[in-house]
């Protein structure tokens, strides 16, 4: 049984299969860095919205 305040096993990569980096080594599909890109798999899950925050940012920044 799932209770509303448990999280999900895994958060799902951000990953759209664009990948391509940039000059600062941030991809250009999913706005995450090289170095956030390597360490996905072992992240804890507030390590993973953390990254997602991240992103978001990376996204909208002009």
């Amino acid at each position: 049984m799932k209770y509303h305040n448990e999280e999900p096993l895994e958060i799902a990569s951000p990953c759209i299969g664009n990948c391509c980096l940039n000059e600062c080594d941030i991809c250009l599909g999913c706005f995450r860095h090289i170095e956030e890109i390597k360490a996905w798999r072992e992240s804890s899950n507030e390590e993973k919205k953390t990254i997602l925050k991240h992103c978001q940012e990376r996204k909208y920044e002009k």
